[in-house]
């Protein structure tokens, strides 16, 4: 059985289009949803998944149709194979029960792939360059270099607890700790702790 899918995000828009061409591919039945393709939980789309039997071909007019990732369209597609049910997009004459139509996904599942693992490169090579200039996370410091030199200076004092000087600053206690350790400080830093908070401050 050809079963057909159709969705548009909003009431406002107009289904028609998309069933009129899925009656003319030879649709026995069509599913609609009104939903943001951004959902992966559906109604039409978890009714379908119950309607549809090995041997069904699932139809719909466009890809961005059925899901709005690449990723999403994959899983789905994948989910359907796994099942021994076909896929067919009109717009894009994809058709997964040819060979033809079969290679198409398996090159759409390897640029997948291949993006995610550019991402992934691309985050880890990033937070290896940002620890090599000495920031953690990739992240730059709260403060200036005079803001900063000028915490260390009060830390150093101890004129202030060290609550008093984030409140100040506007920054937290591991933040102060790591610029006095950041200057070569984390000896006076280790010495001096506990004695520049106050016990009911620390």
């Amino acid at each position: 059985m050809r079963i057909g899918y159709a969705r548009v995000s909003t009431a406002d828009q107009n289904l028609d289009l998309q069933e009129d061409a899925l009656s003319k591919a030879g649709c026995e039945k069509i599913i609609t949803d009104v939903a943001s393709g951004k959902n992966a939980i559906r109604n039409g789309l978890e009714q379908l998944r119950q309607l549809l039997r090995p041997g069904d071909v699932l139809v719909v007019w466009r890809l961005d149709r059925l899901g709005r990732s690449l990723q999403d369209l994959i899983a789905l597609i994948k989910e359907l194979e796994e099942q021994k049910i076909g896929f067919q997009s009109l717009q894009e004459s994809i058709d997964t029960t040819s060979p033809n139509g079969k290679l198409t996904f398996h090159i759409f599942g390897a640029l997948a792939e291949f993006e995610r693992n550019l991402i992934q490169e691309r985050t880890r090579a990033g937070l290896a360059a940002a620890r090599a200039r000495g920031r953690l996370g990739g992240r730059a410091k709260k403060l200036n270099a005079t803001q900063r030199a000028l915490a260390i200076e009060l830390y150093d004092q101890k004129k202030l607890t060290v609550i008093q000087i984030c409140q100040s600053l506007s920054i937290t206690k591991p933040t102060l700790y790591a610029y006095v350790r950041g200057r070569g400080g984390q000896g006076l830093l280790a010495q001096s702790e506990a004695a520049s908070i106050p016990a009911s401050s620390r």
